[in-house]
């Protein structure tokens, strides 16, 4: 990857390198204490690897942390994600230090520190046109609609902010996002929608506008 991904803006690309660099760093006892503890509880693999769509649509590999086991059930499916999701992976997630293996995507320009989630590859196909704008720009670890609800809004919500963001980015917006994921992670707001392990499957405008009555 290209230390400075054409069509990303210089600023953004420098703020990511310049806190990702020492992140890494400053974290790298944290994430080899982790990946030990994943590799102890739940075996390997310790990361996640997701092929998920990026700048453009184009597709990467995203880098997470485990936190699933891969229980199955009788028939040899897997068991739903609560069920699955192990203490040490629930803690993870309380704190986003699941989320750590993606400085490695900001490294490589794959991501940014802040920008609209990747979400996954089968939702491509169900965005309208003004939904799919948020692949306008780098998907980022955090995001306006992180910071403003994260899982517990719904995905019209998710999409609506995350256009925002598309339409009024600036540097500035940036670090503000990312002091307020710092107070967000503090208070551990937002990790999943109530009854949810994870956030639902989106599924399409109007499926999730039938589902909402």
């Amino acid at each position: 990857m290209s230390l400075f991904p054409k069509g990303i803006p210089v600023g953004k690309r420098f703020l990511d390198l310049v806190l990702t660099i020492p992140g890494l760093i400053l974290f790298s006892p944290v994430i080899g204490m982790l990946a030990l503890l994943i590799r102890i509880r739940m075996g390997a693999p310790v990361i996640f690897t997701q092929r998920r769509p990026g700048y453009l649509s184009r597709p990467f590999n995203m880098y997470k942390f485990r936190t699933m086991d891969e229980r199955h059930d009788e028939q040899g499916r897997l068991l739903p994600d609560g069920e699955r999701l192990t203490g040490l992976g629930r803690f993870m997630r309380a704190n986003s230090l699941d989320e750590l293996p993606e400085l490695l995507n900001v490294l490589r320009g794959e991501m940014s520190l802040v920008g609209p989630r990747p979400l996954l590859m089968r939702y491509l196909e169900r965005y309208t046109p003004e939904q799919a704008r948020r692949h306008d720009v780098l998907p980022g670890i955090t995001g306006w609609a992180q910071v403003n609800g994260r899982n517990a809004l719904t995905w019209e919500d998710k999409f609506r902010l995350d256009l925002w963001y598309v339409d009024h980015w600036t540097l500035l917006l940036d670090i503000k996002i990312l002091f307020l994921t710092l107070w967000k992670v503090i208070r551990r707001e937002g990790i999943s929608q109530p009854g949810f392990a994870t956030a639902p499957e989106f599924m399409g405008t109007d499926a999730e506008g039938d589902s909402e009555g």
